[in-house]
């Protein structure tokens, strides 16, 4: 791995951990004041474009030799994928009650939940973002073009499985006709989790075009932490912990329907039949 500046990386390993704790700081203080602890998951998106951002900057600074295009492209990248997801998940809890994984945690331990919030994010956050500081370092040769190409290509997948997934449950939930129903229609029924897919797929693509170099291999342990917590964390696993005592109907989705990876349906769609009125929340069975 001769030639990579890694003194320069290390220093920007140093530079985005002391951001991540601000952005932290000044969420958890927002939180406060709001009584209100949801809003982290929208400081989540934002946080890797800090990042980005910052790593950009602190290179063009400490490996002037590095690639220039190569840093746009990786900011511009995560800033597509973080704005956007910021801004859909403010929108989803735009007007509506504090998100109940917050408020159960706050109720099971209301002493350390601020700490198992904001710090407990902000470690997950430096370490998911490895791939994106190592990509603002060194110049392209060899393979770079190639994992680059190949890296912008799987990103590219990911961003639309779960920007057209996310658009298809919204339009989903915004219509009464489905109150009470599953969302099996679309992408979602193909995998009952395609925003999540494709989060991991963003990623995936992430840590591919950190590859321009070997010591981008350092970067797939934070591509391998958010695909395990999208999995078996507070991903997929957190929302499909009791959703079916809660919600006839996902039970038979559950079977027909994979867990993650895109698949066709394993049993053939049954009919749809109306279901009852119900009252509370309307949210589909299935949303994140």
């Amino acid at each position: 791995m001769t030639g990579f500046p890694w003194a320069a990386l290390a220093a920007n390993l140093g530079v985005t951990l002391v951001a991540v704790a601000v952005v932290m700081g000044v969420a958890c203080l927002v939180g406060l004041r709001r009584d209100r602890h949801d809003g982290v998951d929208v400081v989540w998106g934002l946080g890797f474009v800090v990042i980005a951002l910052v790593s950009a900057v602190t290179a063009g600074l400490l490996d002037p030799a590095g690639s220039t295009w190569r840093r746009v492209l990786v900011v511009l990248l995560v800033a597509v994928w973080g704005g956007r997801l910021a801004w859909h998940v403010g929108r989803r809890n735009h007007g509506r009650p504090e998100d109940r994984r917050y408020v159960d945690l706050r109720r099971r331990a209301p002493a350390t939940f601020l700490a198992k919030i904001y710090p407990t994010q902000g470690a997950v956050m430096w370490i998911v973002s490895l791939p994106v500081q190592i990509a603002c370092y060194g110049g392209v040769g060899g393979w770079g073009v190639a994992v680059t190409v190949a890296g912008v290509a799987l990103w590219a997948v990911g961003f639309v499985f779960e920007t057209v997934g996310d658009a298809q449950l919204a339009r989903f939930t915004a219509d009464p006709a489905h109150r009470g129903e599953v969302m099996d229609r679309g992408l979602w029924r193909y995998t009952r989790h395609p925003n999540y897919f494709g989060d991991a797929c963003v990623w995936w693509g992430l840590g591919v075009l950190a590859l321009h170099h070997p010591a981008g291999l350092v970067g797939l342990v934070g591509v391998a932490a958010i695909t395990a917590n999208l999995v078996k964390g507070t991903g997929a696993a957190l929302l499909e912990r009791d959703i079916a005592a809660r919600r006839p109907g996902y039970a038979d989705y559950v079977r027909r329907t994979s867990g993650f990876l895109p698949m066709p349906p394993r049993t053939p769609m049954p009919p749809r039949t109306p279901m009852p009125p119900r009252t509370g929340s309307s949210r589909p069975t299935n949303t994140p």
